[in-house]
């Protein structure tokens, strides 16, 4: 099973490409960049990795991406998670990356987007790889900071596939960011959304009803209202499950209590992925046969899963035709 889970041409939805930095290479863009860090070793950086909360996590994760200031870090940052994704068998990934958490660090929006396309540009042409990109904005934040961000962007719209909603969920609901999103209807953009991971079932319906989104990442306290559950089904919105994430972050104790399997089992458009790789216990490869080993599924599971994710990645219709050939074969 794990080698077959290695060889499955695997496409994530779900990533936080500033929760793909290692601590190995957050020592090196720090020593590159002149930059103290709170930890002596790579290794104590990774023990501190022991969350509580989403809260938690952010505060470590702000942290961490401080050693970002030029564009090859940047560059460097989504590379090394290309390579590392593709050697798990990753073949596509929807990217999402967060313009304002460097913005207010002082680093202009064409240092970030400079160095995130570079590295898109290369992977698609010599990796066998495709990238979508999703702009993501933090719900923590002030919506009319992230309407400015999204205009201040213009000169990039072309280069975007969607824009998202994320950070710390409690007490920010989607309802924050209808002229946000509305906005980005305007322009053309797909819209998705971080919606009940910590945050209530309600904040599901919000995302779909007031922010027009096509996916919903995370989704998996949609179990508490049965009606959702249904017009989720209904409807076949996607879901950007992150097991390994949920296990960290606390939603669940065990794996092995995940709602995954039920989710499932009622029908819904279920994909996998790995949400902040480096701090969460691992890629694509790691979260599937840690569901492998927690559920017992077949292969078929599996088939079905990465068929979700083909059908829904930002991909040109021919790149969607080429993954789902090589699912099938």
């Amino acid at each position: 099973m794990h080698d077959f889970l290695r060889q499955l041409p695997k496409v994530e939805l779900h990533l936080h490409i500033e929760g793909s930095l290692e601590p190995e290479l957050m020592f090196a863009l720090a020593q590159r960049n002149n930059i103290d860090l709170p930890y002596a070793s790579a290794q104590e950086a990774k023990e501190a990795y022991d969350f509580n909360d989403l809260q938690a996590f952010l505060d470590l994760y702000f942290q961490g991406m401080n050693v970002l200031r030029h564009e090859e870090d940047f560059y460097d940052l989504a590379m090394d998670y290309f390579h590392r994704a593709r050697r798990e068998g990753v073949v596509h990934v929807d990217m999402h990356f967060d313009p304002q958490a460097h913005l207010q660090r002082g680093v202009p929006l064409e240092v970030v987007m400079g160095g995130l396309l570079k590295a898109k540009q290369e992977a698609e042409e010599s990796m066998d790889f495709s990238v979508g990109m999703i702009m993501a904005f933090l719900r923590d934040r002030p919506a009319e900071e992230a309407l400015h961000v999204l205009e201040q962007a213009a000169p990039y719209w072309k280069f975007i596939d969607a824009i998202g909603l994320d950070s710390a969920e409690r007490d920010h609901p989607p309802s924050e960011f209808k002229t946000l999103f509305a906005r980005a209807k305007e322009i053309g953009l797909v819209r998705v959304a971080h919606a009940g991971e910590e945050g209530p079932a309600d904040y599901i319906i919000q995302a779909l009803d007031l922010l027009g989104v096509e996916r919903i990442d995370h989704g998996v306290r949609c179990l508490e209202n049965p009606d959702l559950v249904e017009r989720l089904r209904r409807e076949q919105v996607v879901l950007t499950v992150c097991p390994l994430s949920n296990v960290c972050l606390k939603v669940v104790d065990d794996l092995r209590e995940h709602p995954l399997p039920t989710l499932l089992q009622k029908g819904l458009n279920v994909t996998i992925s790995s949400d902040d790789p480096a701090y969460f216990g691992g890629g694509m490869l790691a979260n599937h046969v840690a569901c492998a080993d927690a559920f017992g599924w077949s292969e078929d599971v599996f088939v079905q899963l990465t068929r979700n994710a083909i059908d829904a990645a930002f991909v040109s219709a021919d790149r969607r035709a080429d993954l789902l050939a090589r699912l099938a074969a």
